[in-house]
């Protein structure tokens, strides 16, 4: 009885962790594309890339980080990455790029 309680309790967790993620994935998706937007480059694809502890400047903080691929004159190719903290843009690095 109690086993299927926790049974049930942990299939929702899951589900809702699932759910979240699936949000947090389109909120980056459509801030990447604001980015490229603003700097006139076009986005060729995103993916999320990981999870961590440690944000890049040393603050333990749970982050999700997205990288994407833009280009700048249509005939090229770079990789931009994002990080996110929950449903938050937290830092977006965008290579040297061409003109």
């Amino acid at each position: 009885m109690i086993s299927d309680l926790f049974a049930i309790l942990l299939l929702c967790l899951v589900c809702m962790l699932f759910w979240q993620q699936r949000r947090q994935s389109e909120l980056a998706k459509v801030a990447i594309q604001r980015k490229c937007d603003q700097l006139d480059l076009q986005l060729i694809s995103t993916a999320l890339k990981a999870h961590k502890m440690k944000t890049p400047d040393g603050v333990w903080r749970w982050h999700t980080i997205y990288q994407f691929e833009f280009s700048s004159l249509g005939d090229d190719c770079y990789q931009g990455e994002l990080i996110m903290i929950g449903f938050q843009v937290f830092h977006f690095h965008l290579p040297p790029h061409r003109m």
